[in-house]
């Protein structure tokens, strides 16, 4: 199993009223310069969250919610800082409650 992190918020909070494109471009930016493999995903809806285990965590997220998931820890806490209001976590998956990590309940449109 894999660990994964991740930080959650509102849709309006994070896409809309964050500049969270601007950071996700310059980390990527950073990425391409040292050649590293992404490690970071944006999930609307995610699935996740439906697991047992975040039952708080959900009910603490105004719906409809975003995630950013990575497999870098420093990298959500250092999220956290700069976003300020959002919820961390992590998970361990693929498991039975969460078979598929990075999956989300929004219809593919």
């Amino acid at each position: 199993m894999t660990t994964y992190y991740y930080v959650v918020a509102s849709q309006k909070f994070l896409l809309e009223e964050e500049p969270l494109e601007e950071v996700l471009r310059e980390r990527r930016r950073d990425y391409e310069d040292k050649n590293k493999e992404i490690d970071f995903w944006v999930v609307k809806q995610p699935a996740f969250l439906e697991a047992p285990e975040f039952a708080d965590s959900k009910a603490k997220c105004p719906q409809p919610s975003v995630a950013i998931i990575s497999l870098n820890s420093e990298f959500i806490t250092w999220l956290k800082l700069r976003l300020e209001y959002v919820l961390t976590g992590s998970f361990e998956a693929p498991s039975a409650n969460i078979p598929e990590p990075l999956a989300s309940l929004e219809p593919i449109s």
